[in-house]
């Protein structure tokens, strides 16, 4: 911090302002605008993950893949995301910690069950009490992209499945002329050309994937929205040595700009991208390439 915000009642203007923005808690802001983008950079591909085998089990020859797959798909997009993001934190941190109580104490003679509470012997608890905060940050950011990850798969699914079927019959069929078995036709001819057809699906997915991040509050993760709130809300002068009022309009006007410009360069980005994937491809975005440059 600057040397002259030692004494913030002498400061004025952007002094004052320069200082105001870069007290302890300012920086906890700015540190949980990464904590959003890890959570994208690495929600997204697992997400896809979850997807991609939801897809291949919701079409799969084996009935029971298949109906797993199919309710996986349906069950998720039929529930809203925020009764799941409640549900899956729960669920999942009581689940790890049934395992573990399971390996970590096989003597417990008493349930674990009891009433509304969840009771596990104190060695079978995630994070352990004594556990540093960084690791109590970890598994709750962990928790957070697990349950992205289940949620927004689902959707992938059903994109993916889509698209799979999207793909030329003749195509595939061509491929079984040239001798391809079905594994080498799934891999080679069907994946490879199934993206164009998904890539707008999941351009929109990524979208309601950034708009969503501000539920990370609810998985007890302290995000940009939840900081914006803290620092925007009235400070009152007997407990910071820069009170203001009620800001939080600022706050949360300057989390609009950052969405907005987040969004606006994710389009460019796919944008680019689907114009790479169509070209030379049998498709109306492929088709338009081929007359532009004729």
């Amino acid at each position: 911090m600057f040397s002259y915000c030692a004494d913030p009642e002498t400061l004025q203007g952007l002094q004052w302002l320069s200082c105001y923005l870069t007290t302890g808690k300012h920086m906890s802001l700015y540190v949980s605008v990464f904590v959003v983008l890890a959570l994208l950079l690495i929600t997204a591909p697992t997400a896809l993950l979850f997807g991609f085998f939801g897809a291949m089990s919701a079409r799969s020859r084996i009935a029971p893949l298949r109906w797993i797959g199919k309710l996986y798909i349906a069950v998720v997009r039929g529930v809203p995301d925020i009764a799941f993001f409640l549900f899956f934190v729960i669920a999942l941190d009581q689940g790890f910690e049934w395992m573990r109580h399971q390996v970590k104490c096989p003597d417990w003679d008493e349930p674990i069950r009891r009433g509304s509470d969840f009771v596990v012997c104190d060695a079978a608890k995630l994070p352990l009490g004594d556990s540093p905060q960084w690791i109590h940050e970890t598994y709750g950011f962990f928790l957070a992209v697990l349950t992205f990850a289940i949620v927004f798969g689902a959707f992938a699914a059903n994109v993916l499945y889509g698209a799979m079927r999207a793909v030329p019959r003749p195509q595939l069929e061509t491929a079984e002329a040239y001798g391809m078995n079905r594994r080498q036709t799934f891999w080679r001819i069907l994946v490879p050309q199934m993206w164009v057809y998904a890539l707008p699906g999941l351009s929109n997915l990524w979208m309601v994937l950034i708009k969503a991040t501000p539920l990370l509050f609810l998985l007890g993760v302290e995000d940009i929205v939840y900081w914006a709130r803290e620092l925007g809300s009235t400070a009152n002068p007997r407990f910071t040595d820069y009170p203001h009022g009620d800001w939080r309009m600022w706050y949360f006007f300057a989390l609009l700009v950052f969405y907005l410009i987040f969004t606006r360069v994710s389009e460019v980005f796919l944008e680019r991208l689907m114009t790479k994937l169509t070209k030379g491809q049998a498709t109306t975005g492929g088709e338009a390439q081929r007359k532009a440059q004729a």
